[in-house]
């Protein structure tokens, strides 16, 4: 059970990846994704800043977007998540422990996979909302055509080298129910 990512991610065919360096940044980030009708944001923790820049978008914004964390690498960054508010998170892969705490925090979350026996152990979990990550590296679109053969129940996000010029090759596969990437924020 993944806490209902599934009526997430099938509001938003994109899901922006930020990564904020500088709180001043925020309005201007919101503005761009509004005016491109897109009211999903998936906010990095790669940078010192990156809580902060949650809970401010999340209290400026938060009736507006549907706001997560990405870069989830720790039960204890669940926990944070789950402190401060938001609405869903993603890991770029998953542990036993790591999956443990996301499946008990009561937060729709999405964990990242990038191999068969990955998906495999997802499906153990009773998961069937998966990040592909990252996509340019483990096969693209071959990967996934090939997945939806053998893995029919699963559906991708699929994220890193997701761009302008190929999100909509993706978007066509009946296995990919969004993409993320960071070029709609550029």
């Amino acid at each position: 059970m993944q806490h209902g990512i599934d009526s997430i991610l099938s509001k938003h065919r994109l899901v922006p990846v930020v990564t904020i360096n500088n709180l001043d940044e925020i309005e201007v980030i919101a503005q761009k994704l509004q005016a491109q009708y897109v009211s999903c944001i998936e906010i990095t923790l790669r940078t010192d800043i990156a809580w902060d820049a949650i809970k401010i978008f999340k209290e400026r914004y938060g009736d507006t977007f549907d706001v997560g964390v990405g870069t989830i690498v720790s039960p204890q960054d669940v926990v944070r998540a789950r402190e401060v508010g938001v609405d869903f998170i993603v890991s770029p892969g998953c542990t036993t422990t790591l999956a443990k705490a996301l499946d008990q925090c009561g937060v729709p979350f999405l964990p990242g996979v990038s191999t068969p026996g990955e998906i495999i152990k997802a499906k153990e979990n009773g998961w069937e909302y998966l990040k592909f990550f990252p996509a340019n590296l483990f096969g693209g679109l071959k990967a996934l055509k090939t997945y939806g053969g053998l893995f029919r129940d699963c559906h991708f996000c699929p994220t890193g080298g997701i761009s302008e010029e190929n999100y909509l090759d993706y978007l066509e596969l009946p296995n990919v129910i969004c993409v993320g990437g960071s070029w709609i924020t550029k």
